[in-house]
């Protein structure tokens, strides 16, 4: 897990992870549906600190995540993960 991998880098930045991507899915109250969406289906989202990316969807007024992934993976990866 991500956490996992970021607390064994260096004490706490694990907790600084998660904070900072809460964070960034706290800003969607204010601007889902301004990101690009990703192969015409889902919103995605760039972490502002770490190479993830937030995957989400809107309807109505009701934004939900679907998934948060490592940018690093291959894209082909990536694709199949949000189908």
């Amino acid at each position: 897990m991500a956490i996992d991998f970021y607390e064994a880098q260096q004490e706490s930045l694990g907790a600084y992870f998660l904070d900072s991507l809460f964070s960034d899915i706290d800003s969607l109250a204010l601007y889902a549906g301004i990101h690009p969406k990703h192969a015409g289906r889902f919103h995605r989202m760039l972490a502002k600190r770490f190479p993830f990316a937030v995957y989400y969807d809107v309807n109505g007024e009701t934004v939900t995540v679907v998934a948060i992934l490592d940018c690093r993976q291959n894209p082909a990866s990536i694709k199949e993960r949000l189908r």
